[in-house]
């Protein structure tokens, strides 16, 4: 059965390192403990003092002073893995973790998940192929000799850079080894962990080269790891469930966030807040339990980005240059049915195909499918269609022949109503207002990955209000823009009533609109 030596690499908060070492140890598994040299000596002689007694607790001999994106971090990580394995040989996993991490699983769940699989689990991408580094510099980071840090030295840093630069001195990357990159929260097995220690003590020149590289905590042990173990061996994935804000700074997690991290398929998470109190106290208890359950949902990053993503209503690129002061024709018409449930808008228009002359065209701007004439490849993707809206419309008006035309939009689709409603061209916004029962809301999560088969009730009922909210959010928008010619159809609302804005929207007559709001299940799910 797996036994886990964690390797806790930390800087502050005493109390809460003591806390973590006892909950993790209190099953059998182990912790090496690497206290920053640079923090107070009174907080890491309380540590040692608390843990003396516990036999499953180890601290290196040398403690380094670490700074961000330096080697120290790298050092500081050797020197506890080093400890840990003179001190517990019976450890057959070493799992990286920082004083910010908790588990969010039993330890029988990790044992057992660890038992599984013969693999090593530590993020591994090709590091010149991958699009892991985002922004900013890249072979910068290796090719050049990185000797100050950039966050307390930052002149000498750039300047000792922009000299390297403009003399040329540059260097090779050892040629038998390929860099990889990935996150620096690992599990690897002992066996690996006892071939990169070899291989620390037998190539100079590689550790030479990685001392001068920047951030090499994203680099030595993702590299080294891909040079000794053969590729089959080897989860590239992290077993740490963390993730980034678009500022490039880590998501906190707080006492609410319960739930939803115990259904993520990973074992820790970070970062949790130093303020979640009663969180890290049920997260403590956790990692001792024996019978907890854990229903795996996996929906922790979608669910974050919905949310986020409301903060960013209203933004919109810029016209294109050439679309500037462009017009659809100034004498047609453009009727746009606007509805969530696109079930609900693709009945009704494919009835107006059978009782009018009118060309429908179903979510061409959402459904990469929607079927569309060759049009010269404008056509070919969701985002050209977006880009090229207007000399898409104008080609389409064209094919058809005709003057009007039907189209069916999202919602979400503000920025397009907005384009298209400020045209010279005359436009016609049919909206449909649906119910959204519970069943339908849940569909919807899962259709877009918010949630899955096994995201626990307790998150849906979270959720659901959360998702209904957003669906009423994005009507109340189309009704604030005031755009001319909105016409409104309800589900609540009979046939009858529903046949008066039809009529408006199409310039048919009232027994034509009336057929038409008696579609057969119109608005079923």
């Amino acid at each position: 059965m797996a036994k886990i030596a964690f390797i806790l690499l930390c800087h502050k908060d005493p109390d809460a390192i003591i806390k973590q070492a006892q909950s993790l140890t209190a099953v059998g598994d182990y912790m090496s403990i690497h206290f920053d040299a640079r923090a107070p000596k009174a907080d890491y002689d309380r540590i040692r003092a608390a843990l003396a007694d516990n036999p499953n607790v180890t601290f290196p001999k040398r403690r380094v002073k670490c700074g961000w994106g330096a080697w120290s971090l790298v050092q500081a990580t050797l020197n506890a893995l080093g400890a840990a394995t003179d001190a517990f040989p019976r450890a057959t996993h070493f799992y990286m973790l920082s004083g910010d991490c908790m588990a969010i699983k039993s330890a029988r769940y990790a044992h057992g998940l660890l038992d599984r699989r013969e693999v090593d689990y530590i993020e591994s991408f090709d590091y010149f192929k991958s699009d892991w580094i985002k922004t900013g510099w890249k072979e910068e980071r290796l090719v050049y000799r990185h000797w100050f840090n950039e966050r307390t030295q930052k002149k000498r840093f750039y300047a000792m850079f922009e000299l390297q630069k403009r003399l040329g001195l540059t260097r090779e990357i050892p040629r038998d080894i390929e860099v990889m990159i990935g996150s620096q929260w690992w599990c690897l097995r002992r066996r690996t962990v006892a071939w990169i220690l070899d291989f620390c003590r037998q190539r100079r020149d590689v550790m030479r080269f990685f001392r001068g590289t920047w951030i090499p905590d994203e680099t030595f042990f993702q590299t080294l790891v891909r040079h000794l173990v053969p590729a089959q061996e080897i989860e590239s994935r992290t077993l740490t469930f963390l993730m980034f804000t678009d500022y490039g700074m880590p998501v906190v997690f707080h006492n609410d966030h319960y739930d939803l991290l115990l259904s993520q398929d990973f074992l820790f998470a970070r970062k949790i807040s130093p303020e979640a109190r009663e969180l890290k106290r049920r997260l403590g208890v956790l990692y001792a339990s024996d019978g907890a359950r854990f229903r795996i949902s996996d929906e922790g990053r979608s669910l974050y980005r919905f949310l986020t993503e409301k903060g960013r209503i209203g933004r919109r690129f810029a016209p294109r240059f050439w679309e500037t002061e462009s017009s659809l024709g100034r004498d047609r018409e453009l009727l746009i049915v606007v509805c969530r449930k696109w079930q609900v808008a693709r009945r009704l228009v494919q009835r107006m195909r059978q009782v009018t002359d009118i060309p429908c065209i179903e979510y061409l701007f959402n459904d990469e499918s929607c079927a569309l004439p060759d049009l010269g490849g404008i056509q070919s993707t969701v985002a050209k269609r977006h880009r090229h809206r207007r000399a898409l419309m104008r080609m389409l008006f064209d094919y058809y022949e005709s003057e009007r035309l039907v189209v069916c939009l999202d919602p979400s689709n503000l920025d397009l109503l907005e384009d298209f409603c400020r045209d010279r061209s005359v436009s016609r916004l049919l909206e449909i207002e649906c119910r959204y029962s519970d069943a339908y809301l849940t569909g919807h999560a899962m259709r877009v990955g918010l949630a899955g088969d096994h995201t626990p009730r307790e998150t849906l009922n979270c959720l659901l209000p959360a998702i209904r909210n957003d669906m009423v959010h994005e009507s109340d928008r189309i009704r604030d823009a005031q755009f001319e010619n909105h016409l409104l159809m309800r589900e609540i609302d009979n046939p009858a009533q529903n046949a008066r804005p039809i009529a408006a929207f199409l310039g048919v007559t009232e027994d034509t609109a009336l057929e038409l709001a008696r579609t057969d299940n119109l608005f079923a799910d």
